[in-house]
């Protein structure tokens, strides 16, 4: 049968038919089956590792149940992992002119949309699923709800979700078909396909057989051409019907399935290797191809459609409500087996490890209580029965039979064995080190004490652990930007061509910005209108911010930064100062941010009456008193030059005078005789000596003996010469008598001083 689509009514060529969906259903059935092991490690993985079975053969032998869980705190770690290095999506532009304006306005979109949408809650849950099974979902879609925000994302339990095996891309771009059942009442059904209300009832009142029950009815008439349809390939249906009903609840297994339609259609590439569809009834395009700036061709392209499916009925068939051409269940890949495709995680080398680790815990606690006894039958005077259950007990009583034990032979041995207790210790200690060597996930990673003994060995062990991680991470990061490029595709989709105002909200460093998509504008120079910030015709891609936002990561930033302005001087610690605040985790940051700034602004008390002194200046200026202020400093220049000059003058005449004084010092010392004459002569030019006498300049004189020849200066000036010490008088007849004696005969100019004449 070929569906219809209940909006039109019209047949579609490229609907979904029941024998596709059939063969869609035996195809399931044939696939490997992974699921039961999957569901096993699951179970493991929330810490139910013992089943019903072996927990009765324990009781059975008297072994006490024992779990140590390694396996949750390994995934725990993983995920906390991913938590803390959890980035942003970011939309960049991929070309064009105004496309940065366009990437930042759908970037703040897009930022609003993965808090609201939980998106990133969505992952963490399904990167659980991945790292211990393989295999996690997220579905990306727009709520129904309108008191809700426009778009969700949730994690799908992996069972629900059947793919095409056959596919091998990781984002399912080349899958044939996706299925998603769920079991709901029939009621809700109802009201989300209202046209189908009363075949959706049959099925849950009578089960797989209401077309049976309801043969008659339908065979009467007075029924819709759609049901009766139904009635048909109920009858024919050859899957089991207990695949999509409950006959306990009357739930019934609702079917979504997305496939795919590959189809020929006409392409256009412009110049600057933009491709779209052409479309006949688009003037743009029309005109694009008269003009021949575009490159026409055939292409075959995949249609994304979508139906749901109530056992054999067909409820709704019609194309992918979305603008992207994936489906909206996105696969966060773990491991794949390379011939069956089968997705496993980390759990699958758990297993064993966690189950020896279990079982060796309680073979220890079950040997370390154990006895072990040897008797003689008729050694003890009670049942085999009394005698195990007393021997097991910590306060055991045993009475021995007398007559026996007094017999030859006989014997009674209690016996405990301590040596096989610290074998299964080190069994448990090397399944314990099994955990994290399948895990690659090491004690310190989990933050525990491990076998590190430095901060560099646990630095590098952390460092090894994320380079295990290394390939998972890589898919995850993939499966989340495809959840990202899902939702701009809605958001995209959602502004259309209609004009938006979009204000980005600032934060403790940026302002507000206020961007306009989509704005009718017309060209000055060609008069011909278009759109500025044109967000359909702006090529964008989603990137994952290579900076991630954790409160984690902020906190080192924080730390780095602050080491660095610690050294910078104060002029550019001021300039810093506002970043380094908006890393802080405060809810007043904004607050703090405006104050530093507005502390900067205010002038120190130095600028202050610098800023008074040029407005003084200033206010001169303007007056005319420049050419006067300018005259005066040439006057004080002047004043201040002659002063020196007048001191300098003095330097130099006193210079003169000492050096003169000096010079007839030495004429005197060197030629006594000249000092009367001298004197004589300043007396008849008119000198008179100073009354009172000046002051004595104090040259220095030399402490050393004096040259030969030399007078010493106490004999200038009218001093008395003064023998030097150890010179004899000279009382030779050849001689005449030496000058210093008194009664020399000579007189007059003969004499050293005027005053030898003086009698």
């Amino acid at each position: 049968m070929t569906s219809t689509q209940p909006s039109t009514g019209q047949a579609d060529e490229l609907a979904l038919t029941v024998d596709e969906y059939a063969e869609f259903m035996r195809e399931i059935e044939e696939q490997p089956k992974w699921r039961h092991t999957a569901d096993k490690e699951m179970e493991y993985a929330d810490g139910n590792q013992l089943d019903s079975e072996l927990l009765k053969r324990q009781q059975a032998l008297g072994i006490p149940p024992a779990v140590e869980d390694l396996i949750g705190p390994a995934l725990l770690s993983i995920q906390g992992y991913e938590a803390t290095i959890r980035t942003d999506w970011r939309v960049t532009p991929s070309g064009g002119i105004g496309g940065q304006d366009v990437a930042d306005a759908l970037n703040y979109k897009l930022n609003e949309a993965e808090r609201e949408s939980r998106a990133d809650r969505a992952c963490s849950d399904a990167f659980r699923s991945q790292i211990a099974v393989g295999i996690g979902w997220v579905e990306v879609r727009k709520e129904t709800d309108p008191f809700k925000y426009p778009y969700r994302c949730g994690m799908i339990h992996r069972n629900e979700m059947h793919w095409d095996f056959k596919a091998q891309e990781p984002d399912l771009s080349d899958a044939r078909w996706l299925r998603r059942q769920r079991w709901l009442p029939k009621e809700r059904i109802a009201l989300v396909f209202p046209e189908h209300k009363e075949v959706i009832e049959a099925i849950g009142t009578h089960g797989p057989s209401w077309w049976a029950e309801r043969g008659i009815e339908l065979l009467d008439g007075g029924t819709s051409t759609g049901l009766h349809n139904a009635w048909a390939d109920a009858r024919n249906w050859t899957v089991q019907e207990d695949r999509w009903y409950n006959p306990t609840n009357k739930d019934i297994c609702l079917a979504e399935v997305w496939y795919r339609r590959w189809v020929n259609v006409p392409v256009l590439r412009s110049p600057d290797g933009r491709v779209v569809e052409y479309d006949e009834n688009n003037p743009a395009h029309n005109a694009a191809v008269l003009s021949g700036k575009v490159e026409v061709s055939l292409a075959v392209v995949a249609r994304v459609r979508r139906s749901y499916w109530l056992g054999p009925i067909c409820l709704h068939d019609g194309p992918s409500p979305y603008t992207h051409q994936h489906f909206p269940y996105v696969p966060f890949w773990g491991f794949r087996e390379d011939t069956t495709s089968v997705p496993y995680g980390y759990v699958r080398g758990m297993v064993y490890p966690q189950d020896s680790v279990n079982s060796g815990i309680s073979k220890l606690r079950w040997g370390m209580a154990a006895v072990r006894t040897e008797r003689t039958k008729g050694a003890v005077a009670m049942s085999d029965a009394q005698f195990r259950r007393q021997v097991a007990r910590v306060d055991a009583d045993i009475v021995l039979d007398a007559a026996h034990m007094a017999q030859p032979g006989a014997r009674f041995e209690v016996k405990r064995d301590f040596q096989l207790n610290s074998q299964h210790f080190q069994l448990i200690q090397d399944g314990r080190q099994s955990i994290q060597r399948v895990s690659a996930v090491t004690s310190g990673f989990m933050g525990k004490e491990g076998t590190a003994r430095s901060g560099l060995q646990e630095q590098t062990q952390v460092e090894q652990s994320n380079q295990s991680l290394a390939r998972i991470m890589d898919n995850f990061r993939f499966a989340r930007s495809l959840v990202g490029e899902m939702l701009l595709a809605m958001i995209v989709d959602e502004l259309g061509e209609q004009q938006h105002v979009i204000v980005i909200e600032g934060d403790a460093v940026r302002a507000d910005r206020t961007v306009v998509l989509n704005r009718p504008e017309v060209d000055p120079h060609t008069s011909i209108p278009y759109l500025s910030n044109d967000l359909q015709r702006t090529r964008l891609k989603v990137a994952l911010e290579d900076v991630p936002s954790t409160a984690s990561y902020r906190g080192q930033q924080l730390n780095a930064m602050s080491e660095a302005v610690k050294s910078l001087p104060p002029q550019y610690q001021a300039a810093v100062l506002p970043f380094l605040v908006s890393l802080m985790d405060v809810p007043f940051k904004k607050d703090v941010v405006e104050a530093v700034r507005a502390a900067a602004q205010q002038e120190s008390p130095e600028q202050i009456q610098q800023r008074i002194n040029q407005a003084v200046q200033d206010a001169l200026a303007k007056a005319g008193n420049d050419l006067k202020a300018r005259e005066l400093d040439l006057k004080e220049r002047k004043a201040e030059s002659e002063i020196r000059n007048l001191d300098a003058n003095t330097v130099q005449t006193g210079v003169q005078a000492s050096y003169s004084a000096m010079q007839a010092g030495v004429q005197v010392a060197q030629m006594p005789q000249i000092a009367p004459i001298a004197d004589a002569v300043m007396e008849g030019a008119g000198y008179r000596a100073p009354n009172p006498g000046g002051d004595d300049p104090n040259f220095p004189t030399p402490a050393g003996p004096q040259p030969a020849g030399s007078v010493p200066v106490e004999a200038s000036a009218g001093a008395q010469p003064v023998e030097a010490p150890g010179v004899h008088h000279n009382t030779s007849p050849a001689f005449p008598p030496v000058p210093q004696h008194g009664a020399s005969p000579m007189h007059g100019i003969e004499t050293p001083t005027p005053a030898d004449n003086l009698q």
